[in-house]
């Protein structure tokens, strides 16, 4: 059923040329079984991106192809996999070809058909598009476990993995429509953009909730919802000035994808003689010392045993991906990709898979994981920087997973230790100087794949609102994970990821919390873990949230000013964001006891500064240094220069 509805998708809209010559109505539209799949399923006149059609089929590659219908289309060139089940066709499509349906007309002599295609027009302005930038906040869902707009797509019969709420690793039934359901909450708080964990159809038996074990690269998993909803999605976000980050994985796709029976080339994805995993030595890329047996087992070797690793090496699976994004961004109009396990990709066809991308929108962002704690390591990542042995990834932005872990073991310590403390960001912070662009780095207290930060902050309120302070004034694009802004907790950290993905409080009916809501938030006595909490705790670490991330969205010093921070031993921290007119002042008290604001010591920015405003509070104020900030307290005020 799954097949034929996809079948149906294509072939919808398949009634005119738009204006060229007309279909030939003695030859049946439906190919029937000759025909499985085509991919892309559509295209657009005035891309930039050239369009290679993979079609799989039973014995297809032993037909010739054509396009008929309109003009200005026509096949150049004809690749067969070696699969005999497969075909690549290269087309052409001329700058004034008429939009509108096509066919591919496929012959052997002896049996002629034909399969509808869709040469559509581009939006106005498409390809000069925006994306996401320092003046967003990026609000990260795992869609599953958020709310659940649709029950009635919770399971469905052509998909294996069932919807079961209790199982920790198993499909909970959030969707598409519960993201939409609440777009007026994730604006209100702040949020300009939204990240969403991958929503093509993972099909893997169990733990398919998360979406990285990718099964269909064109369709939206139907516990989801369709790419029609995607689609009203992204422009109802929009609408509500809310950008759309597409989680995407070029890696590795799941063993449940449909090409894993029949693949189209012998080395279209990293074949060993026996299951081979991935080394993780990300070093292995930069390393002159490093050998190709260690870099081969770093890029080919497979992610884990349920994600076959794809090999971009061969320049077919290379343009499948890199027409796949661009397709995606044009069919919903996307605002920017966020790639997951970017350096496990072989890196010279990932960096020209970046420009393919780049090429088509060149204000497009993308930002990749690069996982890893060495500073100079993830620096070697970022598109532009000047890596001695001159590669450049064209990728334009990285996750700062340094300064997460920084964070990580500064906040949570008492300690006066030398470089302990809020020392540790301040050192972080000290390198830098080794990145290309600070302006494209994403920084995060935590997301999907790490230990929530509340945990990590041992559910300490005051120091959770030092971590959203900081996420809210330093450098780079911000990103929360859903419901840090309450710190939420996770059900049960012993079982790893299926414990701290907990759903959203509200979001399924006949919850007995209501985390969306102003009332339940402040009459919450509990968090999502189920432990008591102060009522009116929820309510307030949410409002700090909101009150820091409204005001941080009109703050342009905020978003491109310079930072000049200060050394302590004491466990506190103060640091400028400053521009020519405009500066914010952030201090930082993380020990046991009030501090005094050594505010002469920052005398070489401070002097002159005027009309200071408490950014919490609305209050004037006037620091100095008998200013005096309470034990894990924080202070921010915005300035004139």
């Amino acid at each position: 059923m799954l097949k034929k509805i996809i079948m149906a998708m294509s072939i919808v809209g398949a009634v005119s040329c738009g204006g060229g010559a007309a279909f030939d109505p003695s030859v049946t539209p439906d190919a029937g079984d000759k025909v499985q799949r085509v991919e892309p399923l559509s295209w657009w006149v005035g891309m930039k991106t050239p369009l290679q059609i993979m079609v799989n089929g039973d014995g297809i590659s032993a037909f010739n192809v054509k396009m008929e219908g309109g003009s200005g289309v026509k096949v150049k060139e004809i690749h067969k996999g070696d699969s005999p089940n497969y075909v690549f066709i290269d087309v052409a499509i001329a700058p004034d070809a008429v939009a509108g349906d096509y066919w591919l007309v496929f012959s052997d002599g002896k049996e002629t058909f034909k399969y509808p295609y869709r040469i559509d027009r581009r939006t106005a302005g498409s390809a000069e598009r925006g994306s996401f930038t320092t003046a967003d906040m990026i609000y990260l869902i795992m869609p599953d476990r958020f709310a659940n707009g649709d029950s009635s797509n919770d399971s469905t019969p052509d998909t294996a993995e069932k919807a079961d709420r209790s199982a920790f690793f198993g499909r909970h039934g959030g969707d598409i429509q519960g993201i939409i359901d609440h777009l007026d909450y994730i604006a209100d708080l702040g949020a300009t953009a939204i990240w969403n964990t991958p929503l093509l159809l993972d099909n893997e038996p169990d733990g398919s909730y998360h979406g990285y074990a990718c099964a269909d690269y064109y369709h939206i998993d139907p516990r989801f919802g369709s790419n029609a909803l995607y689609k009203d999605f992204v422009d109802k976000a929009h609408g509500k000035g809310l950008k759309v980050i597409m989680d995407i994985v070029t890696n590795h796709c799941g063993t449940a994808h449909w090409w894993m029976k029949d693949l189209p080339f012998k080395d279209w994805i990293h074949v060993f003689p026996e299951y081979t995993g991935t080394n993780v030595c990300f070093s292995t890329n930069m390393d002159p010392n490093a050998s190709k047996y260690d870099l081969n087992l770093q890029e080919s070797g497979w992610f884990v045993p349920s994600m076959p690793d794809m090999n971009l090496d061969n320049p077919f699976t290379l343009k499948y991906f890199q027409q796949w994004a661009v397709w995606w961004i044009e069919y919903s109009g996307l605002d920017g990709f966020r790639v997951d396990t970017y350096p496990y990709n072989e890196k010279e066809p990932m960096s020209r898979w970046c420009e393919a991308v780049l090429n088509e929108y060149p204000h497009f962002n993308i930002v990749g994981e690069c996982w890893t704690s060495s500073i100079p390591q993830l620096a070697y990542w970022q598109g532009g920087n000047e890596n001695k042995d001159g590669f450049d990834s064209h990728l334009p932005s990285i996750m700062d997973f340094p300064l997460q872990e920084a964070i990580w073991k500064a906040v949570p310590t008492d300690s006066h230790g030398w470089g302990e403390g809020m020392t540790k960001v301040y050192d972080c912070l000290s390198h830098d100087f080794v990145y290309h662009d600070l302006s494209k780095m994403l920084i995060f207290p935590g997301n999907h794949d790490t230990d929530r930060i509340g945990d990590v902050l041992r559910h300490n309120p005051d120091r959770h609102k030092i971590v959203m302070t900081l996420m809210a004034t330093m450098r780079g694009i911000p990103q929360i994970f859903y419901g840090d802004e309450m710190m939420f907790v996770s059900k049960d950290r012993s079982q790893g990821h299926g414990g701290l993905r907990v759903d959203f409080p509200g979001g399924w009916a006949g919850d007995a919390l209501d985390f969306f809501s102003a009332e339940g938030r402040a009459t919450a006595a509990v968090n999502t873990d189920g432990k008591p909490v102060p009522q009116g705790q929820i309510a307030d670490l949410h409002d700090f949230t909101r009150k820091l991330f409204q005001w941080r969205k009109g703050k342009e010093v905020i978003h491109s000013g310079k930072t000049m921070h200060f050394l302590s031993r004491d466990n506190t921290y103060g640091y400028f964001r400053y521009n020519d007119t405009d500066a914010v002042f952030v201090y930082i008290n993380n020990s046991r006891g009030k501090k005094h604001i050594p505010w002469s010591h920052y005398a070489e920015i401070a002097d002159g500064l005027h009309d200071g405003r408490n950014v919490i509070t609305g209050e004037l104020v006037t620091v100095s240094d008998s200013t005096v900030v309470g034990p894990r307290q924080v202070l921010v005020v915005e300035y004139k220069r």
